[in-house]
């Protein structure tokens, strides 16, 4: 059993978009031809098991702080260290460009939130969602460079509840009071 990470190839794109709409629910929604320019871009990476796919992280650009865009493993292979090598992987790159730190936001119903933290993420803050998955956002901060102040912050658990969403679906304003 042999687990890699590597730049994705335009052959990887298919496999790219069907992990996205499989896990739509948890997942920021990006169109294909934003996978086909990241690949291009070599900003998406890619696990493999046996040279087969098992997930990716799709990350921005390496400035200063580089940003995960999107992350996904196979259901059925989550928890096996592909999620863990593909960080280790942007790690490495991250470093080499002599970036600060590495950040992402996660919805707060989402376990992908223990494994953030698992990696050494800190929670820097949370957010508010949409008005349709009506969950708290949380915001995730890996420090490559030692920062002189951190103030953790307590993640958000707070599950999904998109009743109110769907009862309202034509009523804006119902929506735009729970916002306020």
């Amino acid at each position: 059993m042999t687990i890699s990470a590597s730049p994705a190839v335009l052959s990887d794109l298919i496999y790219i978009d069907s992990l996205q709409k499989k896990n739509a629910e948890q997942l920021s929604f990006y169109p294909k031809v934003v996978f086909e320019r990241e690949i291009e871009n070599k900003r998406i990476l890619i696990a493999k098991l046996n040279n087969e796919p098992a997930g990716y992280i799709y990350h921005g650009a390496l400035g200063i702080n580089v940003k995960i865009h999107q992350a996904c493993i196979q259901y059925d292979l989550r928890g096996q260290l592909y999620g863990a090598e593909l960080f280790r992987q942007l790690r490495i790159l991250a470093e080499a460009a002599n970036c600060m730190s590495i950040t992402l936001r996660c919805g707060s119903d989402i376990l992908a939130n223990g494994f953030w933290s698992a990696m050494g993420f800190v929670c820097e803050g949370i957010m508010k969602g949409g008005a349709r998955r009506m969950r708290d956002i949380n915001c995730w901060r890996y420090d490559i460079a030692q920062q002189l102040f951190v103030i953790p912050v307590e993640p958000s658990i707070k599950r999904q509840d998109s009743s109110l969403w769907r009862k309202n679906k034509t009523g804006k304003k119902a929506i735009q009071e729970i916002l306020l």
